[in-house]
């Protein structure tokens, strides 16, 4: 039994007994109950389940309206859980000036734009680093939980409120990782696991697990849950997304065979037929992140002639203009080279993967790079590799603002080398 969330619950059940000529015990004998828990129905302190409220019904008559009194009242309920959850992350979000919705009336077409809008804020992650998108991003989504909060608008809508809630939130927090800024990354990514919960999509839930998966100790069981979770009722492009996340931690994890396992589920997802349409937040995944993902888990797992082979291929098109991603990638290619005794090959590549990453708001490829450069040391008398660790040396002198700055609102918090 609940905390009664619909006034009228109690005087309609108390108006309904006494028209009949029934006493609290003689109503309590007929509904199998107590008397003392009627009369908390009658005052209003409690709220019975639907089993007891239809056994009332029946007892007094009232054809039905009773249970529709106790189904309205637990759909507030669960509607007011969900207006808490995210006037709580607003007050999680320290500096947020919230409440920016002031009643305003939210429809159908307010959620579209809202998703137009995100649409579009998502794309400048292909030119620019987190410490570049997060600021727009957190505001973007700080003006959506205002409008969740106080907006006015129709149960219907409520739920493509909170998915788009959990997809700027996502987003914010993927800024975050980028930039560094760890703790802030995870508490934005449970924000969006509780909104898209709340909002029923497990597509959108099992792709914030994901992204918390990155952080955890246990990464390989968190990616296992989140695709238990998602892969069943998602689109192609969700389940190659998940599978191919699944792949980079069991590489992570030394775990090979898994590792190419969901490589392959992810093949095979990416070429299945489904009239649904992938939702926007999945619009980059095609055959060449497959192949680069390939590659990457090669590369983490020592195994070189499989790396290289599927990073050049991919690389071979990939566009300069993604800068911070294409370093990324090129990072991994240098450290397979290494792998495969090739140290000239690896400090040309990493050199090239340095001047995409000059200048691009993100502390990932500078780390990655960095830890290629550690790796090419023992190769110094090679005159390649020597000019490349001179040049590096200077390069990550200058980049040190970068990766020591501080978290906004938190202050500092370590970094990771995991990434999209």
């Amino acid at each position: 039994m609940d905390r009664v969330s619909n006034p009228r619950f109690g005087p309609h059940m108390r108006q309904l007994r006494v028209q009949q000529g029934l006493s609290l015990r003689q109503l309590a004998k007929q509904v199998l109950s107590s008397k003392s828990h009627l009369q908390e129905f009658e005052i209003g302190a409690k709220l019975p389940n639907e089993a007891t409220a239809d056994r009332i019904d029946q007892a007094l008559h009232a054809e039905g309206e009773l249970v529709r009194l106790v189904t309205v009242a637990r759909s507030l309920g669960a509607r007011m859980h969900r207006r808490e959850f995210v006037g709580a992350a607003v007050a999680g979000l320290a500096g947020l000036q919230s409440r920016r919705g002031g009643g305003v009336r939210v429809n159908r077409d307010v959620v579209s734009q809202l998703r137009q809008r995100t649409a579009r804020l998502r794309r400048l992650d292909d030119y620019l680093g987190g410490a570049d998108t997060y600021q727009m991003y957190r505001s973007q989504l700080d003006s959506t939980i205002g409008l969740a909060v106080d907006g006015r608008f129709a149960e219907t809508i409520e739920r493509g409120l909170l998915e788009v809630v959990a997809e700027q939130a996502q987003m914010a927090g993927w800024a975050a990782f980028d930039a560094g800024w760890r703790t802030e990354a995870d508490r934005l990514y449970r924000m969006s696991l509780q909104a898209a919960q709340d909002a029923q999509n497990t597509s959108l839930a099992g792709n914030a697990l994901t992204f918390i998966a990155y952080g955890a100790e246990r990464a390989t069981s968190t990616m296992e849950s989140a695709c238990d979770m998602a892969v069943q009722d998602a689109t192609p492009g969700v389940r190659t997304l998940l599978r191919e996340r699944q792949a980079w931690a069991y590489a992570i994890a030394g775990n090979a065979k898994e590792a190419e396992t969901s490589l392959a589920l992810a093949e095979t997802a990416l070429h299945e037929h489904d009239d649904r349409q992938d939702p926007d937040w999945v619009f980059w995944v095609d055959h060449t992140e497959v192949q680069i993902m390939t590659g990457r888990c090669w590369a983490t797992l020592h195994r070189p002639v499989r790396a290289i082979a599927a990073l050049e291929q991919a690389l071979k098109d990939y566009g300069d203009t993604h800068g911070r991603d294409k370093a990324l990638y090129l990072s991994w290619l240098a450290d397979a080279y290494i792998d495969a005794g090739e140290a000239e090959h690896a400090a040309a590549v990493a050199s090239r993967a340095t001047d995409l990453a000059s200048g691009i708001g993100s502390v990932r490829p500078r780390r990655r790079i960095g830890a290629v450069a550690q790796r090419l040391a023992s190769f110094s008398s090679v005159p390649l590799v020597a000019d490349f660790l001179a040049r590096h040396a200077e390069w990550a002198k200058q980049g040190r603002q970068l990766l020591d700055a501080p978290t906004p609102d938190t202050g500092p918090t370590p970094g990771s080398s995991l990434s999209r």
